[in-house]
């Protein structure tokens, strides 16, 4: 039998309609494990790191294929441990704690060109200790905290590119009114620093959920890509995407019936410019489901859609937003207008019946936030509105398209692999990454994913392709979970 492979990305609260037209909560005390992540953390239904320990269904769906969904996100996941059992009475009330420590090890070798690279090799060791706490102290109410030391060594030689897109950015979280992020040492290529990235407390009433603090959120419907997911989005190439960070916010969400919701998010960064005021109504009919978000990130006002649909036995999704900008693009937009900019996705999964099942996932993204002839890419990253963006994630590439394709097949119950295709459609340049991910037992993982571009190198600083400039790279890591 196949099965579609219902890609969605994952929210914070998750709080949608599944079969029977109930809504399930997908949060971290709803799962069967109290070591899973919240939702929000992962983008949902992609291979080895790329996979979340919880499913979101969205619309309806038949029985057997919500069997076939399950047993994929059951076979790709990371078997992890279950969290420290600290204390719990007959009253409902518990705490638990859950410890991970990840051991990094990226190798990059750069395109020749001694202005950029001047080095050529680089290597670049993260290592990362999170204690996360999860107290439930009612029926209607819980909180966590999240606590994180993470240090840095990086060798000479990791220019442009090397690193950025493959390990999570150092550079400070948008959207938070303070960092909570303080350096206990460092220097020069050497960075040790703790953070508090989750604090927050949920409520949970009979007419829906909030949110309160330090918490993940993620929107849209997207894998690899995003329009929508304007909330420190994961890069298309990023490996670890186990937590995406915190920010500051404020959410409620009130089910209007069983099939529909309308939700207020308000996250809170340093000033108003660097703030964002939403509102979402989503919901489904039949085997479709969509939402439709309008209001405030940051600077700019936007409008944005998602759906998502069974179509035979394959899935279907796609996210649009146009952005309202106080400047214009130096590149133009897509409809014209200097200060419209848009962002699209169209994607699709679908599992052959091939051995335990081969799941392949395709995306188209579109991004007038890119940069449109990549020979400029130098002068644009010299502008600070471009970095600011860039940095914040409004634009996940650095060109303007992307074309994507991952297969996934899980081995067995504790060796899973994937093999991505990135491209860029307009200048021929892309990126091979192969992974395989083994799960040693519940506490301990292990990952390997290799990045193979090509494309035209640079020549004296002069970029040529957007993929032709990153670096062959191998990533390793070691992950302890209890």
């Amino acid at each position: 039998m196949r099965h579609a492979a219902n890609c969605v990305r994952s929210d914070a609260s998750c709080g949608t309609p599944a079969l029977g037209g109930e809504w399930f909560a997908a949060s971290a005390e709803a799962e069967a494990s109290s070591s899973f992540p919240a939702e929000g953390d992962w983008a949902t239904c992609s291979a080895v790191t790329r996979t979340p320990r919880t499913l979101c269904p969205y619309g309806h769906t038949t029985n057997a294929l919500l069997r076939g969904l399950l047993l994929m996100a059951a076979l790709l996941a990371p078997h992890r441990a279950a969290a420290i059992d600290l204390w719990s009475d007959e009253d409902s009330r518990s705490g638990t704690l859950s410890i991970a420590g990840k051991a990094t090890s990226l190798v990059s070798d750069a395109p020749a060109d001694p202005f950029l690279f001047p080095d050529g090799l680089s290597r670049t060791t993260l290592t990362r200790l999170r204690l996360g706490l999860e107290v439930r102290h009612n029926d209607w109410m819980d909180s966590e905290l999240a606590y994180e030391q993470r240090a840095r060594w990086v060798s000479g030689g990791a220019g442009f590119g090397a690193v950025g897109s493959v390990l999570p950015s150092e550079a400070a979280a948008p959207y938070r009114v303070t960092q909570l992020d303080w350096p206990l040492d460092g220097e020069d290529r050497f960075a040790y620093r703790h953070e508090i990235d989750r604090a927050s407390v949920s409520l949970h009433p009979e007419w829906g959920d909030v949110t309160i603090g330090r918490q993940a959120i993620g929107l849209g419907r997207g894998v690899l890509f995003g329009a929508v997911d304007v909330f420190n989005p994961f890069s298309p190439l990023e490996v670890d995407r186990e937590w995406r960070r915190g920010v500051d916010a404020f959410r409620a969400e009130y089910r209007l019936s069983t099939t529909t919701s309308a939700e207020a998010i308000a996250v809170f960064g340093e000033s108003w410019d660097q703030s964002a005021l939403l509102g979402r109504f989503r919901g489904y009919l039949g085997e479709i489901d969509g939402s439709l978000i309008v209001g405030k990130r940051a600077e700019d006002f936007m409008v944005g859609g998602t759906f998502s649909a069974i179509v035979g036995e394959a899935e279907v999704h796609g996210e649009l937003a146009t952005f309202h900008t106080p400047g214009a693009q130096p590149d133009g937009t897509l409809w014209g207008s200097d200060r419209l900019a848009t962002k699209a996705v169209l994607g699709g999964s679908y599992t052959f019946d091939v051995g335990n099942g081969l799941m392949v996932i395709g995306e188209y993204h579109y991004s007038d936030f890119g940069i449109k002839d990549i020979a400029n890419a130098l002068v644009r990253l010299q502008d600070p509105d471009f970095q600011r963006r860039l940095l914040r994630g409004d634009t996940q590439i650095l060109g303007r398209q992307a074309l994507a394709t991952q297969l996934s097949y899980p081995f067995d119950d504790s060796v899973s692999g994937s093999f991505l295709v990135l491209t860029n459609p307009t200048d021929g340049s892309g990126v091979l990454s192969p992974s395989l991910r083994l799960d040693l037992d519940r506490n301990t993982s292990f990952i390997a994913s290799a990045f193979i571009p090509w494309g035209a190198a640079p020549f004296f600083t002069q970029l040529r392709s957007e993929y032709g400039a990153s670096s062959a790279s191998l990533f390793l890591q070691a992950a302890v979970y209890y």
